[in-house]
């Protein structure tokens, strides 16, 4: 195996598995965490867990052959980027009553209803057949900075939104081969779920999401613009490896394509927006004119 160039790594993964009382799971695995010394954001809940940590490869070694010894998780998929340094700040393990927030009077559980899995190549071609739509199950603001060429922009802020939308949405995805896609596959595992209990027949799902899609050799991020969002300090990170990648996002002040999600300076509103690097100096991080304003009374 070739030594990595990179002493830090950072997993992603999730697993819908029954896990009892999660909230004593969740404080016993911040303390297995700690120990190890990763750092990362993980939510529990009894229908599963859903994490991203960030450590060494020693760290993130250790904590996979600990989590494969539980026959809970003994099968759980890990998608692995290769870093210079820690991508958290601080490590939280946080019981939840859902991994990802539907709020649905009656749960969808994915072992049990979810659409069909497309490996990364089998999704790439059906992205190019006929009489397909193509849906992105994440955030407005996630889809903005970069998303799969012809794919519907949601209009939602956040995921508990989704069922709304698809009730709005049903004549234009009526009799249509849906493909449906998100981060990791956490997110579309009950979104499709979703759809095949509202009626829709031909559900299907990229199987490993974004991020194993821009790290198939086959696909190779191939029809994915602009980069993928993702929540840690990274922001996002890099998709299409081909000789199509673009940039698809704007900076919300002067207008110029740009890729770069930064944090507003001001810290009232601290909301991440699109901006390039010469508007970044000249508005001093600030999103907005009222933000850069506030800013000014402030230091003065």
């Amino acid at each position: 195996m070739k030594k990595s160039e990179h002493p830090y790594r950072i997993l992603l993964y999730y697993k819908y598995v029954k896990i009892e009382d999660h909230e004593e799971y969740a404080k016993l695995h911040l303390k297995f965490c700690k120990s190890l010394g990763v750092k990362g954001r993980i939510l529990v809940a009894e229908e599963g867990i859903n994490g991203t940590i960030s450590g060494t490869i020693e760290q993130t070694d250790a904590y996979i052959y600990a989590m494969r010894m539980d026959p809970r998780f003994r099968d759980m998929e890990y998608k692995i980027d290769e870093a210079d340094e820690h991508a958290f700040k601080k490590m939280f393990v946080r019981p939840r009553s859902e991994i990802v927030t539907m709020d649905l009077e009656e749960d969808i559980d994915p072992n049990e209803l979810t659409g069909k899995r497309l490996k990364p190549k089998e999704f790439l071609e059906a992205m190019q057949e006929d009489n397909v739509v193509i849906i992105d199950a994440r955030n407005d603001y996630e889809y903005d900075i970069g998303h799969f060429r012809n794919a519907i922009r949601p209009d939602v802020k956040n995921f508990k939104q989704f069922p709304e939308w698809v009730k709005k949405n049903k004549e234009m995805l009526q009799d249509k081969k849906i493909l449906a896609y998100c981060t990791g596959g956490v997110r579309c595992e009950k979104f499709s779920g979703l759809l095949k209990r509202e009626g829709f027949q031909n559900v299907n799902q990229l199987k490993g999401g974004i991020i194993s899609y821009g790290k198939h050799p086959e696909t190779k991020g191939r029809l994915f613009d602009g980069k993928c969002y993702v929540f840690d300090e990274r922001i996002s990170v890099r998709v299409n490896f081909t000789d199509e990648d673009v940039i698809v996002s704007k900076c919300k002040h002067c207008g110029e394509l740009s890729d770069r999600y930064i944090n507003c300076s001001n810290d009232l509103c601290h909301d991440q927006y699109i901006c390039c690097e010469k508007c970044e100096e000249k508005y001093n991080r600030a999103c907005s004119k009222e933000c850069f304003e506030k800013q000014f009374v402030v230091s003065s």
